[in-house]
């Protein structure tokens, strides 16, 4: 297969030469080669301004990123025996690390297949394919997930709003095989099912599996306030590890019904109450009942998405986290995570420390958590790296 050149404006090249793997639209000499000239979904040659290639790239001549690099060796284009081999290489280390096959299997940049994510439910995946290189590549991909892992069913979850820079629809829909509504996984060897049809994402959150499993010594005979749950990951958990009453609080009915679903297979149904409504708003109703916790967990959505949110977004974490801070006991533990990239954990670390000083509160940090390795950071990409979670200890001033 012929391809065509994309060519970079003089220096441009030195982001990639150091390993990165985007190219920003601002940086391609589209005099020499214009984007209009490209389809999105498109494979090029990547070259530096003099002509020197760089590799192949996927390109999306309407967005900002507009070009990402799939392979420095020319004669490796994406297509099924890349895909394969890819995937191999990322499977070696998921099997490494974890004795169930339940994990982030695929994680785009870091896993060098940027626009492909694949989370792994023992035999059934879960795939968003996020660029128009990988949606046009639909079924190498399928093929080369279907010839290394051989699963029962593949569904493509490609609802995501990153869908809409590169001008592709959203859809859900079985790939192949038979996927239920709910699959099985086991995380820190507790039993669940997530909704991988309706649920949020894929249906279940690996990135903060290390962090939960960390829950175990701070929650075994204590009361424990989950926000934000979801179908409870953390709360569940918490509950299984020990926890003599675990409250889970969420938005969603549908994500409470999946707490009491996954709080049966466990066996600790009898530890759980569940509150459906805002956060916020179910904060100050258990703070003016006077109920308080032992360990509060607070792991809500991405309060900050984009840059410009950045001001709004830290107030909403700063408030979240001091009302959490007010319903815990004398002697508490607060589990404050953030999945916000935009957020850097030195600026959460502040965030913690003024809302413990307002409320007249010591804090003493104890750990620091970040995603688990099924979801290695790309050091070159600060992108790929966005999961915080900091436990700490909140004590009275005396």
């Amino acid at each position: 297969m012929t391809l065509p050149s994309l060519r970079l404006k003089a220096n441009a090249d030195r982001r990639l030469r150091a390993g990165h793997l985007w190219v920003y639209s601002n940086e391609v000499d589209t005099a020499a080669t214009p984007l209009a000239g490209f389809a999105a979904g498109d494979q090029a040659i990547l070259e530096a301004a003099g002509g020197k290639p760089l590799g192949i790239v996927g390109v999306s001549p309407n967005n900002l990123i507009c070009a990402r690099l799939l392979s420095r060796d020319l004669k490796h284009s994406l297509d099924k025996s890349l895909l394969v081999h890819r995937i191999q290489v990322a499977l070696s280390l998921r099997e490494r690390l974890f004795d169930q096959p339940c994990y982030r299997l695929i994680y785009g940049d870091s896993d060098l297949l940027p626009g492909l994510v694949v989370d792994r439910f023992y035999d059934h995946l879960v795939v968003q394919l996020a660029s128009a290189t990988m949606e046009r590549n639909k079924d190498a991909v399928l093929e080369a997930l279907v010839q290394v892992l051989k699963p029962r069913g593949v569904l493509w979850k490609n609802d995501s709003s990153a869908r809409d820079a590169e001008g592709l629809e959203r859809y859900v829909d079985t790939a192949f095989g038979v996927v239920p509504e709910w699959v099985a996984l086991e995380e820190n060897g507790v039993k669940f099912e997530a909704p991988v049809l309706q649920g949020q994402k894929t249906g279940w959150f690996y990135d903060h599996r290390m962090n939960r499993a960390r829950l175990a010594p701070y929650v075994k005979g204590k009361r424990v306030l989950d926000l934000f749950s979801y179908i409870g990951g953390w709360g569940v958990q918490a509950a299984a590890f020990g926890a003599s009453e675990v409250f889970c609080v969420d938005a969603s009915a549908f994500a409470l019904d999946g707490v009491e679903r996954n709080a049966a297979l466990n066996g600790v149904a009898e530890k759980m109450t569940c509150v459906e409504g805002d956060a916020f708003e179910a904060m100050k109703e258990l703070k003016n009942a006077e109920e308080r916790f032992d360990v509060v967990i607070t792991d809500p959505p991405a309060f900050i998405k984009r840059k410009k949110d950045l001001k709004n977004g830290e107030a909403a974490y700063r408030r979240l986290n001091e009302t959490a801070m007010r319903l815990l006991n004398k002697d508490g533990i607060l589990v404050s995570a953030s999945c916000s990239m935009h957020l850097e954990e030195d600026h959460l670390q502040n965030i913690l420390l003024g809302s413990a000083r307002h409320l007249d509160r010591n804090i003493q940090l104890l750990e620091r958590g970040a995603q688990g390795p099924d979801h290695p950071v790309h050091p070159a990409i600060p992108e790929t790296r966005y999961i915080k979670s900091l436990t700490c200890r909140i004590l009275p001033n005396s």
